[in-house]
């Protein structure tokens, strides 16, 4: 699973979701000529995109290549079961990344334009947002 190697701090505050609005990087194709796009804004954590790349992955069958935009580094925490209130904050239980509307998620490239559109059709099968295909123009 993606994971931080190393990070600053262990655990973050959460945020707060004020004004999301649409994302302003990677918003356009820079390695592939078919990308995903996302529609929505939401946390999408590493196993969703493990299981996503798994998903697109599988179909491709050893052709083209894909990369994957996003790295999960915000770390959620939690705290275990039956735990009262107080005592702390919870140990870092994953990882996630904040998604906002207009970011691309996956690349590919090296393949046709039907093969393509199907691994990510799969890929957004397997994430928690509303997702759109677009192709280099």
């Amino acid at each position: 699973m993606l994971m931080p190697k190393k990070v600053k701090h262990r655990k973050w505050q959460k945020g707060r979701r004020r004004g999301i609005g649409k994302e302003t990087r990677a918003t356009a194709l820079a390695f592939g000529s078919f990308g995903l796009q996302s529609q929505d804004a939401k946390w999408i954590t590493s196993r969703q995109i493990e299981a996503a790349r798994r998903a697109s992955i599988r179909f491709l069958q050893k052709g083209g290549k894909m990369w994957i935009r996003i790295f999960p580094d915000k770390p959620v925490t939690q705290k275990g079961t039956e735990v009262g209130m107080g005592g702390g904050k919870g140990a870092v239980d994953h990882y996630v990344f904040a998604v906002k509307p207009g970011r691309i998620i996956f690349e590919i490239d090296g393949v046709n334009k039907e093969t393509a559109e199907e691994a990510l059709r799969l890929a957004s099968h397997k994430l928690p947002i509303r997702t759109k295909i677009i192709t280099r123009s």
